[in-house]
């Protein structure tokens, strides 16, 4: 594609007020989970893309209408965070309103690592007093419309997120609000404990301090990621329903115990980045995921919370048994972690983050995982059907700059009905052999790389 293809036509940007504005500014605190340096100095950008609305409906006016009403129900996201709070009542939220002579069509949404998807959303940018949220919608020359979202990670995971956009869709069909607020309350319901206490040595085992991560944050210098991030490549696979499900029956019946699709494929991906990276056989090994938490804590977390409801869990082994033992028997370490989860286990992780929060936590080199197939996106219907893709355009997750994500297909994508996708960072060299492990799950026909794609 030709450089200017890719050129945007920028015909307004708004400022969107929480109506009505706070009559004073008001200092906000997070939670635990919400300051944790893994999300705290981390803005996430998604992109959604939405089939073409009937002719009597024009995207750029229903959205920032929409969108202005369901900030008066989120007004910390037209705040900005300083100092472990959000302070709210003077800022405002921009929606760019773009448009492009591409049809949706012309848009390869397989390709994770395409610049033109990074143009379709609002670019990525940590400077102080940056709003917490900031939108960019895009609409193509067939009618499609491309959602672009760049949200400071402190104040909401994906959950919250959706729970935003979802309220916005309501209001943009005329049936607002939401039948549950939007909760505040971070930190009397996921607080540190007074005094804070460690109650479980897990963390001991995975976790360690330096002094490097205190100065520069979990993902090291600006320049530092950027550096790695030209070391690495975004791939996307398609995988088979069938072919999980294959497997993990096959595993399932070794390991003894019922696995999910999650537990299967972690592992499976896991190992196999191992294996292509060529690890030495003696290091040790990490993978991350994020487990929702919201009905673990006691008491639980009410419906309408939309704060980072999600703790990372840990599991190490050496590489060289990561390789050489059974599947089923790593299916069964990840199943054995979520099984340790627990509230005592939620507050403890908050307990240490507050106790060595100046101290530089870091689990070193791991593998992230984060699944997304069933974050509610089809809530996200401003009035003429929910998105046909959902997509990262952010890779720096659970201390992690290679992460995986399990991404859903479009309600109108065929390939729903048997499978689903994986985004996946790699590094270059390890692509040929990751790509050949993964055969096994792939859905047939072979699907080609998206390397080089636009």
């Amino acid at each position: 594609m030709e450089p200017q293809q890719l050129r945007l036509r920028i015909l307004d940007t708004v400022c969107l007020s929480p109506p009505p504005a706070p009559a004073q500014h008001a200092a906000l605190p997070l939670s635990g989970l919400d300051a944790d340096r893994n999300a705290l100095d981390v803005t996430f950008r998604t992109l959604r893309f939405f089939p073409p609305p009937p002719p009597s409906i024009d995207p750029h006016a229903v959205l920032p209408p929409a969108f202005e009403a369901a900030l008066g129900l989120f007004p910390a996201l037209a705040g900005r965070l300083r100092d472990g709070h959000v302070v709210v009542g003077a800022g405002t939220v921009p929606i760019v309103l773009a448009e492009s002579g591409l049809s949706a069509a012309d848009v390869d949404t397989d390709c994770p690592g395409s610049p033109l998807l990074d143009r379709l959303a609002p670019p990525e940018d940590g400077a102080a007093g940056t709003p917490a949220l900031a939108l960019q919608a895009t609409r193509f020359a067939c009618g499609g419309v491309a959602l672009g979202m760049r949200v400071a990670h402190a104040l909401c995971d994906g959950v919250g997120a959706t729970k935003f956009l979802a309220a916005a869709a309501l209001f943009a069909r005329g049936q607002g609000p939401p039948e549950v607020a939007p909760v505040w309350e971070r930190r009397e319901l996921l607080g540190p404990r007074h005094p804070p206490r460690v109650a479980t040595q897990v963390f001991d085992r995975v976790l360690a301090l330096d002094g490097g991560v205190a100065r520069c944050g979990p993902y090291g210098a600006e320049g530092e990621w950027r550096e790695q991030q030209r070391q690495l490549t975004r791939e996307c696979f398609h995988v088979s329903d069938a072919r999980v499900e294959a497997l993990r029956a096959r595993i399932a019946d070794e390991a003894g115990v019922k696995l999910t699709t999650f537990e299967v494929v972690a592992a499976f991906i896991w190992r196999a980045r191992v294996k292509a990276n060529g690890t030495s056989s003696g290091e040790v090994v990490k993978m991350v995921y994020s487990m929702n938490i919201s009905k673990l804590v006691d008491p639980p977390l009410p419906d309408g919370y939309w704060g980072n409801v999600c703790v990372p869990v840990y599991v190490a082994l050496a590489a060289c048994d990561l390789v050489a033992q059974p599947l089923a028997a790593t299916a069964a370490l990840i199943r054995k972690s979520k099984q340790d989860v627990d509230d005592e286990y939620v507050r403890s992780y908050v307990d240490f983050q507050e106790l060595h929060r100046h101290d530089g936590i870091t689990a070193g080199t791991v593998s992230a995982f984060t699944d997304w197939r069933r974050l509610g996106h089809g809530e996200v219907d401003f009035g003429w059907g929910g998105p046909d893709s959902v997509l990262p355009l952010s890779w720096r997750i659970l201390g992690s700059t290679e992460p995986c994500f399990l991404l859903p297909y479009g309600a109108g994508d065929e390939r729903r009905r048997g499978g689903f996708k994986v985004f996946i960072a790699l590094q270059r060299t390890a692509v040929a052999g990751f790509r050949e492990e993964m055969q096994e799950l792939l859905l047939q026909p072979q699907q080609q790389s998206s390397a080089g794609k636009l």
